[in-house]
């Protein structure tokens, strides 16, 4: 019984390393992150920057995005409507962690 409540007690304690992974873990986030690195960019601009992505793809990881405050989405009341995104102080702190990805993959790839 003691073993049970142990794994009970495990699975609902946090890690730090699963939770960031959780955070980041959507197949596009990381393309989408690793764009917006370049400044604030608008929907358009983003979705041909992110090769392979489809629309509808590009909205559903956008708003799950900004539901984690990695993106801030800002709107403006224009004729036809403007879209921007750009990186939270949250997402910002993210660069350091992409750059050594890239780099890593850059001597390791072939």
């Amino acid at each position: 019984m003691a073993l049970k409540d142990e794994r009970k007690i495990k699975k609902t304690e946090s890690c730090p390393f699963q939770e960031a992974m959780d955070l980041i873990s959507g197949k596009w986030t990381m393309s989408i992150i690793n764009v917006l690195m370049g400044g604030k960019m608008r929907f358009k601009e983003l979705e041909r920057s992110v090769v392979g992505i489809n629309t509808r793809m590009l909205v559903k990881e956008l708003k799950q995005l900004e539901h984690k405050k990695i993106i801030d989405r800002t709107a403006f009341a224009t004729m036809p409507p403007t879209v921007e995104y750009a990186l939270t102080e949250k997402g910002e702190r993210l660069k350091p962690v992409l750059t050594e990805i890239q780099v890593w993959a850059i001597k390791n790839m072939s």
